[in-house]
């Protein structure tokens, strides 16, 4: 895992020569395939992609100064890691895991949101590609604001 990174270039330059490669393919997979209007950032210290504050000024948990994540990579001691916030209770979550077992022999190691990629020989960059491309900047916006407001405890005396 690289030291604090200011940019995405700084992060890639400090990793081993064989996450590189893969941070590097991952990255350039994504930034293809991302609809407008994503925002690519380090964040977290990692290579972020977020909502900008521009165009979902309420923010991450209505911190009007934190962008609302979307994808997120980063190389972990054991494994590259490529999150995806969309995945989360969504309808992607089930077309992602049958597309997986046409994609690769690999076995799927999922989180809620976190794919842990540790085969880095057989990482499908065709389907990470068409998961970035999936949801737009305003369709994550909506699905994000439903699970805020679902997962919100009711105001006593307001009806729900």
């Amino acid at each position: 895992m690289p030291r604090k990174t200011s940019t995405p270039a700084a992060y890639i330059a400090a990793l081993p020569r064989d996450r590189k490669a893969v941070i590097r393919r991952l990255r350039e997979v994504i930034r293809k395939n991302l609809p407008k209007g994503f925002k690519e950032v380090m964040e977290y210290g990692m290579i972020g992609y977020v909502v900008p504050l521009t165009l979902y000024p309420r923010g991450y948990l209505r911190d009007p100064s934190r962008p609302l994540p979307f994808i997120a990579l980063a190389s972990q001691k054991q494994y590259v890691s490529f999150y995806h916030m969309g995945l989360y209770a969504s309808p992607l979550l089930a077309w992602f895991k049958a597309s997986w077992k046409k994609h690769t022999a690999a076995r799927l190691d999922l989180g809620k949101v976190c794919l842990r990629l540790r085969n880095l020989e057989d990482i499908p960059y065709e389907l990470l590609g068409e998961l970035a491309g999936r949801m737009t900047p305003r369709e994550w916006i909506e699905r994000y604001e439903a699970a805020f407001e679902k997962r919100r405890p009711a105001r006593p005396g307001k009806e729900s």
